[in-house]
């Protein structure tokens, strides 16, 4: 099984290879040195889980808007090219957050809020693209793998950023004279997050295009699968719109785990920012071995299963971090979440793309990756106003409700095939 394992991954091509390198530097900016410390920056603005909650929450409603234009786009511009603006709208938009204490305070929730925005707008074209430029970039044998090795190798990047994410504010206080509680000790690690994006889109520019038209092998294939009654002609509208439900719910509760983790470490436990740094990296770097596992679960159980088990892990790791008010508690629950979440992530971007044809790959993905921001959305936005009505275990709660609903329907809907799997069975990786 090893042997198999690594023969499909020696089988990327150059272009995946790149585009992990890419995924590696936004593992480790993005969800690592920015995961731990913006919130933290936040807080020491003297901002609270209100504003937290409403800065973070508009930069995911931009996503939400924007994943199904960026679609559409991406089949008309090709991926390649969406992605590389992605990275650098990434990195503009983590360099520009601490330029906020440059303004008025009057200007500067508005600052905060845009720059995010700018920030999420570049992680939709880098999410909606990556699934298309991974369906094209591979073949049947190796695509498996190849998504779970982008899933695998970004919380090993994070894993790395948060816990240099953790250090860097004592560091730089203690090289400014000052404390961790001086927003400077978060301000200058927030630059280097986005300088360390630039290599990311110096690495896909020798890249190859992934054709936006299908090519005649493609096409060929489609077309006999049509003739055998494999997948209707017609637009899939149902099977996108069950998958962005089932979607959104998932991030609706991973939306609280992400963006209140850490400012109810800080704001509810009093945990020190070195300790919220490391357990954020244990997360990232357990789910490591979750994503590389997926194949082999799916090649055993099937993606459809590995996506319902996940998801119900997810929600029953979170109950914990709920009720339990204590950093180890908090700690297992979201490692737990964090693993759960990364072993059914290949599986359902699969799943998804899988369910449709050639030409509707964009629109898939665009719409997924609109169902998760909807849900982060929702529930951010809400989130800071209720952890100060209702306080946050209230919050984790309904999240672990919400990822348990979407258990529930995705297993409802999709346990018998239907539709355009009726009469030909998902693909399995070889294992």
């Amino acid at each position: 099984m090893a042997k198999t394992y690594l023969a499909n991954l020696r089988l990327l091509s150059r272009d995946v290879r790149l585009f992990l390198v890419a995924a590696a530097l936004i593992g480790f900016s993005w969800d690592g040195v920015r995961t731990v410390l913006l919130n933290l920056y936040l807080l020491r603005l003297d901002y609270g889980p209100e504003i937290v909650g409403v800065v973070n929450g508009v930069g995911s409603l931009a996503f939400a808007l924007v994943s199904l234009p960026a679609g559409f786009v991406s089949a008309r511009l090709g991926s390649r090219r969406m992605i590389l603006v992605g990275v650098a709208f990434m990195a503009a938009g983590l360099g520009l957050l601490p330029v906020v204490e440059l303004l008025p305070e009057i200007w500067r929730v508005a600052w905060l809020a845009a720059a995010t925005v700018l920030n999420y707008l570049g992680l939709v074209l880098y999410y909606v693209n990556s699934l298309p430029f991974l369906m094209g970039a591979t073949g049947p044998e190796e695509r498996d793998y190849a998504f779970a090795a982008q899933i695998a190798i970004m919380p090993l990047a994070a894993f790395a950023g948060s816990l240099v994410a953790g250090l860097l504010p004592g560091l730089v206080a203690g090289v400014l004279g000052t404390t961790v509680q001086d927003p400077a000790a978060y301000r200058y690690p927030l630059f280097l997050a986005s300088l360390m994006l630039i290599p990311g889109v110096l690495a896909l520019i020798p890249a190859s295009e992934i054709a936006a038209s299908e090519p005649e092998k493609a096409v060929a294939e489609e077309e006999q699968d049509e003739s055998l009654g494999a997948r209707s002609s017609r637009p899939p509208y149902a099977l996108i719109i069950m998958m962005v439900v089932v979607v959104g719910l998932r991030f609706a509760g991973r939306g609280p785990l992400m963006t209140f983790f850490n400012v109810y470490l800080d704001d509810a436990l009093g945990v020190s920012t070195v300790l919220i740094g490391a357990l954020i990296a244990v997360g990232q770097f357990i789910s490591v071995p979750a994503a590389l596992a997926a194949p082999l679960g799916a090649a055993r159980w099937g993606n459809g299963k590995m996506v319902s088990w996940g998801t119900v892990g997810v929600a029953l790791s979170m109950v914990p971090l709920a009720l339990i008010p204590q950093w180890w508690a908090a700690g297992a629950g979201f490692v737990g979440a964090i693993a759960m979440f990364s072993v059914s992530t290949g599986p359902i971007r699969v799943y998804s793309q899988d369910l449709v044809t050639r030409r509707w790959w964009g629109v898939m993905s665009g719409a997924v990756m609109m169902g998760s921001g909807l849900g982060i959305a929702v529930m951010t936005l809400i989130g800071g106003y209720a952890v100060a009505a209702l306080g946050y275990q209230v919050l984790f709660l309904a999240g672990a409700g919400l990822v348990m609903a979407g258990a529930v329907i995705f297993w409802a809907y999709f346990r018998v095939p239907r539709g355009e799997l009726a009469h030909k069975p998902q693909r399995h990786p070889t294992a």
